[in-house]
């Protein structure tokens, strides 16, 4: 089967950063269900796992978390789905990528896809989708139409995860939804996925957010360059207030967060399939709760960028674009490239 991957971790403008390679045809055993992969989405995990993981000698490793496609095959064990169901899913960092024509991948962290979407537009919500949701809800605490009278900052509103986490907020709680954006297209697509009001991170952000005159900033859902911005953050948290990271600061002083008895929460999306937790089944749950709200017009997709068939070349187009910090939205490809050219 055609797949895409590396052999040895290389930047981006390397020629074998990324590489089209075969593989042979995966087996589904336990609760696994082998999907033939229609489209994939790209995210800023792909570029850094590719930048420092590194393959054991002769060993290919291919990435990709995000896919849509249809179930080919289920393992055994199988429940949840059946051979020709279409599915969406965010893969498990542990095991090989969805950037290859099938993909063995457990049923327990795959919803299905939504109906009302063609592959492509689905590839580009489970990652960040469940990452958003788990933030929320799981480390934020919010409950489902709570947060009245107070804010949640997002910090970097226009990527993949700000683009859900906006829409969520603003559909599924009654908090005031406060999203960063530091250029005026970045802006308007925080606005018209739904944000009351948007702030530019690289200016003052202690002075921006207090001119609002918004309910206190209860909940912060950091996103992006954390670092830069912690001292702020912790200005600007309401006392007993809570703030989530995803990205990969180097030292913050978490002692400025003590006065006000601020609490700090990191959300990964990988840490139950990681574990095998025994809620691992609350992502096909959360899942199969974005396709309903995808399919009732309560949730879009964020696709921003087609960059056609999955191919060595496609694939690191995404990842330069991705590393230069100046996307909006997803990035998606379908269907594999035909090599016979």
């Amino acid at each position: 089967m055609k797949a895409v991957g590396y052999r040895t971790s290389h930047p981006a403008d390397h020629p074998e950063a990324l590489i089209d390679i075969d593989l042979p045809m995966p087996q589904a055993t336990g609760r696994d269900l082998l999907v033939k992969v229609e489209a994939v989405s790209v995210n800023p995990v792909d570029y850094k796992v590719r930048a420092r993981a590194e393959p054991a000698p002769g060993e290919v490793k291919v990435l990709g978390y995000d896919a849509a496609g249809t179930v080919h095959a289920v393992g055994p064990d199988c429940t949840l789905f059946h051979p020709g169901d279409a599915v969406f899913y965010a893969g498990d960092i542990r095991r090989s990528g969805t950037n290859a024509e099938y993909h063995l991948v457990d049923e327990r962290i795959v919803g299905r896809k939504p109906a009302s979407l063609d592959f492509a537009d689905a590839a580009a919500l489970p990652l960040t989708s469940i990452t958003a949701w788990e933030l929320l809800f799981d480390r934020l605490a919010v409950s489902p139409g709570g947060g009245a009278g107070t804010a949640l900052l997002i910090i970097g509103g226009a990527g993949g995860v700000g683009s859900i986490l906006i829409q969520l907020a603003r559909h599924l709680t009654s908090l005031t939804v406060i999203a960063t954006a530091s250029r005026p297209e970045s802006a308007d697509w925080c606005l018209d996925l739904g944000a009351h009001h948007v702030v530019d991170h690289s200016g003052d952000l202690v002075a921006q957010i207090a001119a609002l005159g918004a309910p206190p900033v209860s909940c912060i859902a950091s996103l992006t360059q954390t670092e830069q911005h912690f001292a702020n953050l912790a200005q600007i948290v309401a006392p007993q207030g809570r703030i989530g990271l995803i990205d990969d600061p180097g030292l913050i002083d978490v002692r400025l967060l003590k006065q006000k008895s601020v609490s700090l929460h990191w959300e990964l999306m990988f840490t139950r399939s990681m574990f095998q937790t025994p809620d691992m089944i609350r992502q096909h749950e959360l899942l199969d709760t974005v396709a309903d709200l995808v399919d009732n017009g309560r949730l879009r997709t964020t696709v921003r960028e087609h960059f056609a068939a999955i191919s060595a070349e496609n694939l690191l187009k995404a990842h330069r674009l991705l590393e230069s910090g100046r996307s909006r939205g997803k990035i998606v490809l379908a269907g594999f490239a035909d090599r016979t050219a």
